[in-house]
C-alpha cells in the first residue's frame, strides 16, 4: 500500500487512536515523513496540492453578549494541574477573545470560527440594551463564520432574530446610531426550527465553507425543548424536531450534493466528570467523561458527521463518543462568556473528500487576560458603553457584601423573589408567596464590582445582568393544592433527571430529602408559609414572572393560574426593593438561603 493512503499523524495533542507497539509507531513515523503537510513537486519541478490538508475549526458557544469580561465566577475557569491540584483563571472578553483567535489562526490559511449558539440573549447592559447589536458587531469583528440559534435567540421572537440576521433598526426603538444596522456576516443556521404553518426551516439549515477544492458543510439545529426554556411569545408559530432527526436528515442532502465532510453545531450538551477545562474525559480510568443528553445524541447522529461542536449546558468538554458505526467521534463545548475556544484541527482527505477521523485532534483553550487588547473590539466597547452609560451608571442600591447565585438555594435567587412579593404586595395586597425560577437568575451581585462607583454600590448595569429578560412581575391565584404540586415539579416530570429549583420568598419553607427519588423529594409535610402548613383547598396569590406564568421550565401547573394581573418588569420590581430599602449606611445584607433545609 503506498504512503499516501494514510493521512499524516501528529503527536503532543488529543488524537482519536494511538498506534501501539514499536513497529506501529515506526510505520506511522514512516507515512508521516513520506506526507509533506500541504504539497509535493513533480519531477518538472511543478507543486501540486497533498492528499490532505488540516483544516483548522476554531469554536465557542454561549457567549451571552458578554463583551466586557465577566466578573466573579463568571469569569473565572478551572485548570487541572499535572499534580492533580486545580487553580482559577481570569478569562473572558472579546478584547482577549479577538486576540487569541487571531493569533491561533496565524499559520493556518485554512481555517474555520463556528460557534454553537446562544451568542445572544441574557446579555449584559452594553449588550442588551440595545437588543445585541453590539453582539453581532463584535462577532463580525471576530471572524465569526457560522453559528446554530440557540434558545436564548428566540427570547426575542422569530422577527427579532431574523433581524439580527439580515439588518435593519429596532422596529419600536429605531436605530441607536448614525449607522444603520447592517446584521451579521456570518449565516444563523437553524435545521431544526420550523414554520408552523409552511413546515420549513425559518433560517437556512446548513452552510458549505469552501477554500479551493476543499469543502465543509455545517448544520445547525437548537435542542427540541426550546418551547419549554423560551416564553411562548418567543417560539409563537413555530416547531422545533428532534436533533438526530434533523441532522441526518441533512447530511444526506449535503452528501448527495457532493459534500463528504460534516460538522454538526449543536446547541445542547452535556455535563463533564469534571471542573476543570482540561480534563481528559478519554483518559484510562475516567469512567463516563461527558453524562446527558449530548450522549444520546452524539450516539446516534450519523456517522457521515464528522465532530460535534455542542453547548448550551456552560460547561467545558473534548471527548470521543462512538458514532452508530462504533467510530470515535469528536464532541466539543467551550464553557461560556468567551473564556474559551475550542481548537479542533480537521484532517481532510482530497481524495474522498472526506475527514480522516484518525487524524482529528481537539483542545480547549483558555482565553486569558494577559494578551494585548484587540484595539478594534476595545473602540467597539468604549462606543457602546457610552451610550449605555447615562442608565447604566446608576445606582440603584446598596449591598453589603456579595449575593451569589451558586447553589440549590442561592442568596440572589431569594433577593429576587423577595423583591418579587414586595412588589406584589403593592400591587396586591392579597399577594401570598413569591416564586422564582433559578435560570432567570443570571449573575451574582458583586461587592467589589469593577469601575469607579465604590464598594457596595448595585448600578442598574449590574442589575440589568442579573435579570436581563425583561419579563413582568404577574400575580396569579393557585389552590394549596396546585402550590404543592409546583413544588414537586422541581425534581419531578420535565425536571426530574436535572430539577430545577425554585426561589422562595422568605415567607415560605420546605424541606428537600435528595435521598429520595422524583417528586418525593419535596418533603410535603414540611412545607410552610409563614410558619403555618398550607391549606390544599385554599386559594393563594402567587408572585412569578411571566415565563413561569406560562408554565415555562416544566412548571405547567404554574402555567394554569387564574385572575391575572400583569405588573411591570422584573429588573424594575429588583430596582425598586433595592432603593427602597438601602441606602450607603444601611446596605442589604446577602439572604442567609436558610428557606430551603437540604437532606442528602
Amino acid at each position: 500500500m503506498p504512503a499516501t493512503s494514510h493521512p499524516p499523524r501528529r503527536t503532543g495533542r488529543r488524537t482519536y487512536a494511538a498506534l501501539a507497539g514499536t513497529a506501529a509507531l515506526a510505520t506511522a513515523a514512516a507515512l508521516a515523513a513520506a506526507l509533506p503537510a500541504q504539497a509535493h513537486a513533480d519531477k518538472g519541478g511543478h507543486r501540486h496540492p497533498s492528499r490532505y490538508q488540516d483544516v483548522q475549526l476554531l469554536s465557542f458557544n454561549d457567549l451571552h453578549g458578554n463583551l466586557e469580561p465577566p466578573s466573579g465566577s463568571s469569569g473565572r475557569v478551572t485548570e487541572l494541574q499535572p499534580d492533580g491540584t486545580t487553580k482559577t483563571i481570569d478569562a473572558g472578553g472579546v478584547e482577549y477573545l479577538a486576540t487569541h483567535l487571531r493569533q491561533a489562526r496565524a499559520g493556518h490559511p485554512y481555517s474555520i470560527t463556528a460557534a454553537g449558539g446562544d451568542m445572544v440573549g441574557a446579555s449584559p447592559l452594553i449588550s442588551g440594551l440595545f437588543h445585541d447589536e453590539p453582539t453581532i458587531e463584535a462577532l463580525n469583528g471576530l471572524k465569526l463564520d457560522v453559528t446554530s440559534v440557540g434558545n436564548h435567540e428566540f427570547d426575542e421572537g422569530r422577527a427579532e432574530l431574523t433581524r439580527l440576521q439580515n439588518g435593519g433598526c429596532h422596529p419600536t426603538e429605531g436605530c441607536y446610531t448614525d449607522k444603520k444596522f447592517k446584521g451579521a456576516n456570518f449565516p444563523y443556521l437553524a435545521a431544526n426550527v420550523l414554520d408552523e404553518k409552511t413546515k420549513k426551516p425559518i433560517l437556512e439549515p446548513y452552510w458549505v465553507w469552501k477554500k479551493k477544492d476543499v469543502k465543509i458543510g455545517f448544520i445547525g439545529v437548537t435542542l427540541e425543548g426550546t418551547p419549554g426554556i423560551v416564553s411562548a411569545d418567543g417560539v409563537k408559530g413555530l416547531v422545533f424536531k428532534d436533533e438526530v432527526e434533523t441532522i441526518n436528515k441533512y447530511a444526506k442532502e449535503l452528501q448527495r450534493q457532493g459534500v463528504q465532510s460534516i460538522v454538526a453545531l449543536i446547541h445542547e450538551g452535556g455535563f463533564p466528570a469534571s471542573a476543570a477545562y482540561n480534563y481528559d474525559c478519554d483518559a484510562p480510568g475516567a469512567g463516563a467523561g461527558v453524562s446527558g443528553p449530548i450522549v444520546d445524541i452524539a450516539k446516534n447522529v450519523t456517522p457521515a458527521v464528522d465532530a460535534l461542536v455542542t453547548g448550551h449546558t456552560h460547561n467545558a468538554y473534548v471527548c470521543t463518543i462512538d458514532d452508530p458505526a462504533g467510530r470515535p467521534r469528536m464532541v466539543t463545548s467551550a464553557s461560556s462568556f468567551g473564556r474559551l475556544y475550542t481548537d479542533t484541527t480537521l484532517t481532510y482527505d482530497r481524495r474522498t473528500g472526506d475527514i480522516a477521523r484518525t487524524a482529528v485532534e481537539s483542545a480547549n483553550r483558555v482565553v486569558t487576560r494577559d494578551v494585548p487588547k484587540a484595539p478594534d473590539m476595545t473602540q467597539l466597547i468604549s462606543r457602546w458603553n457610552t451610550l449605555a452609560a447615562p442608565i447604566g451608571n446608576r445606582a440603584i442600591g446598596y449591598i453589603s457584601g456579595d449575593v451569589n447565585s451558586t447553589g440549590t438555594e442561592s442568596p440572589m435567587g431569594d433577593l429576587i423573589a423577595d423583591a418579587q412579593f414586595a412588589y406584589g404586595k403593592e400591587l396586591d395586597p392579597e399577594t401570598d408567596l413569591a416564586l422564582m425560577n433559578p435560570g432567570g437568575v443570571r449573575a451574582g451581585l458583586t461587592y467589589k464590582a469593577s469601575g469607579a462607583e465604590g464598594d457596595g454600590v448595585v448600578t442598574y448595569a449590574e442589575g440589568f445582568t442579573v435579570q436581563p429578560f425583561a419579563n413582568t412581575v404577574n400575580l396569579q391565584d393557585f389552590t394549596g393544592a396546585q402550590v404543592i404540586q409546583a413544588l414537586k415539579e422541581q425534581v419531578s416530570g420535565a425536571n426530574e433527571a436535572a430539577p430545577k429549583i425554585l426561589q422562595p420568598s422568605a415567607n415560605l419553607t420546605y424541606t428537600l430529602d435528595l435521598t429520595k427519588s422524583g417528586a418525593d423529594r419535596v418533603v410535603t409535610d414540611s412545607i410552610r408559609l409563614n410558619g403555618a402548613a398550607i391549606d390544599p383547598a385554599a386559594t393563594y396569590r402567587v408572585a412569578t414572572n411571566s415565563f413561569l406564568a406560562g408554565g415555562g421550565d416544566g412548571f405547567t401547573t404554574l402555567g394554569l393560574g387564574s385572575n391575572d394581573l400583569v405588573g411591570t418588569d422584573d429588573l424594575s420590581a429588583l430596582a425598586q426593593y433595592l432603593t427602597a430599602g438601602s441606602s450607603a449606611t444601611d446596605p442589604i445584607a446577602p439572604p442567609a438561603t436558610n428557606r430551603i433545609t437540604i437532606v442528602q
